[in-house]
């Protein structure tokens, strides 16, 4: 189904904003309600729902933040997020330096976090049972840790140099993060330790005995901007302006080496891409310019791009109950991208005939159904 992605001519999501989107999230609960943030500080809740039931049908808005709203967000919003657990909240950090936790029934905010440079990014644990902390990476090389609890944000992780552009906590175990800077550098920390850092990673691979080069190890020879986890958690993605995406052994912090070739990116800020669920191989879906670029995972290679944005594309996201792809542009739309239904068969053709022209390799039955060839 990844494999025949496209764009799709029956489904549209209502063109709500006025400016460049930087964000979308599908929460987790049922895969039904999606949020996007944009540059003018517009937050919209969309419906993904087919209520027509006819082939042909949009996606609705159902409410939104807009700019007449008394607590919308005054500059463009950089993250938006689903409260893991249950619709009732969402989160939203925009370059106004504050993260808001919404009620979704009120569209009121129940609070605000305050700091000192623009939120790039801020992410809620999608398994944490022990903590409710919301990471945030802001202009500051300080990795902020807010307590959703408490109502304050007490915990801080020192150790980049430069601004954070991206956090992300493992989707593994509940007390790791991940942050990328534009100082080159992707550190992992376990948020229970004092020291907080357990590896820096390493592009080369440098032997990790050296315990005093570790500071001056580098993920990428430019800013790392982008990061995500595998939904197993065995492994993270990075991207850079270098030009480069990584693949790692999140336990190890091993770099697997996998080339994916020249991955180009200029954003200036952090790049939302996203990884397929639920699929063998898995995908990553990262914006290239105006297009999506779709690579598998453990191969590098590139499977094809996805054209029909106007502008540059900041922001995917995967809907896994469908195997489904939205993607939000400076362009100001929203892109959905739906695998391909394969052609109906014309009836005068034989089933066993149609096996063997029209099956890809990848569906045929590889089976053996005597014995002696088991």
């Amino acid at each position: 189904r990844v494999l025949s992605l496209e764009l799709n001519k029956d489904r549209d999501v209502e063109r709500i904003h006025g400016s460049g989107i930087n964000t979308l999230d599908i929460e987790p609960v049922e895969g039904r309600y999606m949020l996007s943030g944009g540059s003018d500080g517009v937050i919209v809740l969309y419906d993904l729902e087919n209520f027509s039931k006819k082939p042909c049908y949009t996606c609705k808005a159902v409410c939104s933040v807009g700019r007449s709203h008394p607590d919308v967000h005054r500059f463009s919003v950089e993250t938006v997020q689903w409260y893991p657990h249950d619709t009732g909240m969402f989160t939203s950090s925009s370059f106004d330096k504050t993260l808001k936790i919404w009620d979704t029934n009120t569209l009121q905010p129940a609070d605000v976090f305050h700091f000192e440079g623009t939120v790039y990014s801020h992410h809620m644990s999608p398994v944490a049972t022990k903590h409710c902390l919301i990471a945030v990476g802001t202009k500051s090389p300080k990795v902020q840790l807010c307590d959703l609890k408490s109502g304050s944000c007490s915990h801080i992780l020192q150790g980049h140099r430069q601004e954070v552009l991206a956090v992300s906590w493992s989707p593994r175990h509940e007390y790791i993060l991940a942050t990328a800077s534009a100082d080159g550098r992707v550190k992992l920390w376990d948020v229970r330790r004092a020291s907080g850092c357990l590896t820096t990673l390493d592009q080369h691979n440098g032997e990790k005995s050296k315990a005093s080069s570790e500071a001056a190890n580098t993920a990428h020879s430019g800013r790392v901007n982008g990061l995500c986890y595998t939904n197993d958690g065995l492994h993270l993605l990075t991207v850079g302006t270098d030009d480069r995406m990584r693949l790692w052994n999140s336990s190890t912090g091993e770099n697997t080496l996998v080339n994916y070739g020249k991955v180009c990116n200029e954003s200036r800020k952090g790049l939302k891409f996203t990884i397929s669920c639920g699929c063998n191989p898995e995908f990553a879906f990262v914006p290239y310019g105006s297009t999506i670029a779709v690579y598998t995972i453990f191969s590098g290679e590139l499977i094809t791009m996805l054209r029909g944005h106007y502008n540059t594309v900041d922001c995917c996201v995967f809907q896994p109950n469908f195997q489904e792809l939205y993607s939000g542009s400076k362009d100001c739309n929203i892109l959905a991208w739906i695998p391909a239904l394969r052609e109906p068969v014309p009836d005068d053709i034989s089933e066993k005939s149609l096996s063997q022209q029209h099956l890809n390799p990848a569906y045929e039955d590889a089976w053996s159904s005597s014995e002696d060839e088991g």
